[in-house]
């Protein structure tokens, strides 16, 4: 099994689960983040739930950490590696014809999709790790109300952040559309359905972050006062 693991076809399979299981937890993370959208009160105890559920805290936060990592060192070095095959096999094939531009340049969508991650962090992640870990609030709580959506329209008052998420959204939608069939193909999927996997996928990367978009772009234009 590590000797499956340690070879190229696994490290493309060990890249396709993180990726689909990344692909889960952004669906989820966009189901709640719509609630927003037409209730305040639900969103706030959607989000305090999934903020003090110790399951949700302790177990599937790391491996969420975990996979985040795993699947952008290991794109990056599969990228060198690929970039690499395709300089000595240039001569032979031209890689434009053979690819799309997406898929040449996943390396690249990455980058900006890793830097939103971190603006996300900065945003939403750090501040929620502070509150709970080192002031030891896990009420959330401000002014005896849940501060959750709160916090979510003060972060989309700054166009500029607004015009960011936006970018990243669009670039994750063009990494997506290449990623998703590509992660079903890289674990076998060559059977009937992979014709509906592939359809299913360009729904999703084209209305997942289509969805985020929307939502940033509601708080923007409707922040209550």
């Amino acid at each position: 099994m590590s000797r499956f693991f340690s070879s190229s076809i696994g490290r493309k399979f060990a890249m396709a689960l993180s990726a689909i299981f990344l692909m889960i937890f952004l669906l989820q993370h966009f189901a709640i983040n719509f609630t927003s959208v037409f209730s305040a009160d639900l969103f706030n105890e959607i989000s305090h739930f999934m903020g003090t559920n110790p399951l949700i805290q302790f177990v599937i936060q790391p491996i969420l950490i975990f996979a985040v990592v795993y699947h952008f060192v290991m794109g990056f070095i599969l990228e060198i590696q690929n970039r690499k095959a395709r300089a000595v096999n240039y001569s032979k094939n031209n890689g434009g014809a053979n690819s799309s531009w997406m898929s040449r340049n996943m390396i690249w969508s990455g980058l900006v999709i890793l830097a939103f991650l971190g603006l996300h962090f900065y945003d939403f992640w750090f501040p929620e790790i502070n509150t709970k870990f080192i002031e030891g609030d896990w009420s959330g709580l401000h002014d005896g109300q849940f501060r959750y959506f709160h916090e979510l329209q003060e972060k989309f008052l700054s166009p500029v952040r607004v015009g960011l998420y936006v970018l990243s959204f669009v670039l994750l939608a063009m990494h997506l559309l290449h990623g998703f069939g590509s992660a079903f193909q890289s674990m076998g999927a060559r059977n009937k359905y992979i014709d509906g996997l592939k359809v299913f996928g360009k729904f999703y990367a084209i209305l997942v972050p289509l969805g985020f978009v929307f939502i940033a772009l509601y708080h923007h234009f409707n922040h209550i006062h």
